[in-house]
């Protein structure tokens, strides 16, 4: 102990922080939140939303604040959960800075506004993300590759797509959510087959929606599972579930 308390000034500092990966599905694409960086490190380079870690809060109030300074957007209704901690010692150069990243998903959000160090915040569709075609702050690319196979991932296995739907939505909407997130196309009968066997999943409002034009569509809610069983299988290479 004398000898850690003697070396202790050699120790290098470490600070937490918190970033978001926020999506949503906007005209059809699935989109995230990026802020613009208004100072230095990286300034002028879009990043995700996020920031320190004050003294007197958690992390998620921290990445409550964060969402709302940065972007102008209340994240107590989204759903939220923790992603992953990242911890590599080069990934920020003002120093060791530990970042544990949020996923964030929603339905309809607003449009962001920007604020505090985020010179502005919008909306980036995610396939042009995974194209490369441009860069993001610290690690922040990443970060968003994993929650991006993360949202895949759990909407084979969870209700989570509801979570991209408002409280009513019809089959062909939540299709659309996992087309859009899987880039699958998926055949409509054997996507409303299999949610409706999915026990738990949807639940019908005993509503319908009535289209300008076409027939009119049963509306529905989610159910009161999160597990899906039996899961929904996204399509391999050779088009068959995995």
């Amino acid at each position: 102990m004398e000898d850690w308390l003697k070396n202790s000034d050699e120790v290098e500092p470490s600070w937490l922080t918190v970033d978001l990966a926020i999506f949503t599905v906007r005209d059809n694409q699935l989109m995230v939140l990026l802020v613009e960086r208004g100072l230095e490190p990286f300034h002028g380079m879009s990043a995700m939303p996020g920031g320190y870690v004050q003294k007197n809060e958690t992390l998620r109030e921290g990445a409550l604040r964060e969402l709302a300074e940065e972007a102008g957007i209340d994240g107590s209704r989204l759903h939220l959960e923790q992603l992953g901690a990242y911890a590599d010692p080069e990934r920020d150069p003002r120093g060791r800075v530990v970042t544990v990243a949020y996923l964030a998903l929603g339905a309809n959000l607003p449009a962001p506004v920007g604020g505090t160090d985020a010179a502005r915040a919008f909306w980036a569709p995610v396939s042009r993300l995974e194209k490369g075609e441009f860069g993001l702050a610290f690690d922040h690319h990443a970060i968003l590759t994993d929650a991006l196979e993360e949202v895949r991932r759990k909407l084979e296995y969870t209700a989570v797509a509801t979570a991209f739907c408002g409280e009513t939505f019809t089959l062909t909407d939540l299709r659309t959510v996992y087309q859009v997130i899987w880039n699958q196309q998926l055949d409509p009968s054997n996507f409303r087959r299999k949610v409706l066997n999915s026990t738990g999943f949807v639940e019908p409002t005993g509503e319908q929606w009535l289209p300008p034009t076409g027939r009119p569509a049963a509306l529905y809610r989610r159910g009161p599972a999160w597990l899906l069983s039996p899961p929904l299988l996204r399509a391999t290479t050779s088009g068959q579930p995995a």
